[in-house]
């Protein structure tokens, strides 16, 4: 037996016991009276902006301004026509000039701001971190209160990739100067549809 198949062999046999998750009562844990402004405040707090739509013909009218404005923009929502085929196969140097990517968002978390976007949502696992201006689509009724409560609702985990992103891209070095847009999005515009 090699030292490596040793190793791995002893690791094997010195697993801790597993145990259930512990089991948490719901009522027991944050909730708002109004969800949506508890969640439009959070996520404004943190650089996101909300918009309160009427539906998707906002969305499309939003696209095309930025048609017209000649912006290089992408729709990775169904609901708003054809996605281009390519899209999905597309490396990070042919998405690096997208200015404006349009993507729809599942669970949205009151507590924090973030938002669930699950890989069939992204089209492309690059959209949300290399497009200069990123805005997800979600609609209201999908609002939770806390962490807890998404996480008993997002049923696509095993998608193979998923995220909650909460805000646009920041960071601070240590004089703490922030700096937005370091490494992925540098604005996050939330569009609610009720």
């Amino acid at each position: 037996m090699s030292a490596r198949e040793s190793i791995l062999a002893s690791i094997m046999a010195n697993q801790p016991v597993s145990q259930d998750l512990p089991q948490i009562d719901l009522r027991a844990v944050i909730n708002y009276d109004n969800v949506l402004h508890q969640f439009k405040t959070v996520l404004e707090s943190i650089g996101g902006k909300t918009m309160e739509i009427n539906g998707w013909d906002a969305i499309q009218q939003m696209m095309q301004a930025d048609t017209k404005e000649g912006k290089q923009m992408v729709n990775g929502i169904a609901e708003l026509g054809a996605i281009d085929a390519n899209l999905a196969t597309q490396k990070a140097a042919e998405l690096a000039s997208v200015q404006r990517a349009y993507l729809k968002g599942g669970i949205a978390v009151a507590e924090n701001g973030s938002i669930w976007v699950d890989e069939a949502a992204m089209v492309n696992r690059l959209l949300p971190f290399i497009a200069e201006h990123l805005v997800l689509v979600i609609e209201e009724k999908n609002i939770v209160a806390t962490m807890h409560h998404a996480y008993q609702q997002v049923a696509s985990f095993d998608s193979g990739f998923g995220m909650f992103l909460a805000g646009p891209s920041k960071t601070a070095d240590i004089e703490q100067s922030l700096v937005i847009g370091a490494h992925g999005a540098r604005s996050l515009l939330v569009c609610i549809i009720p």
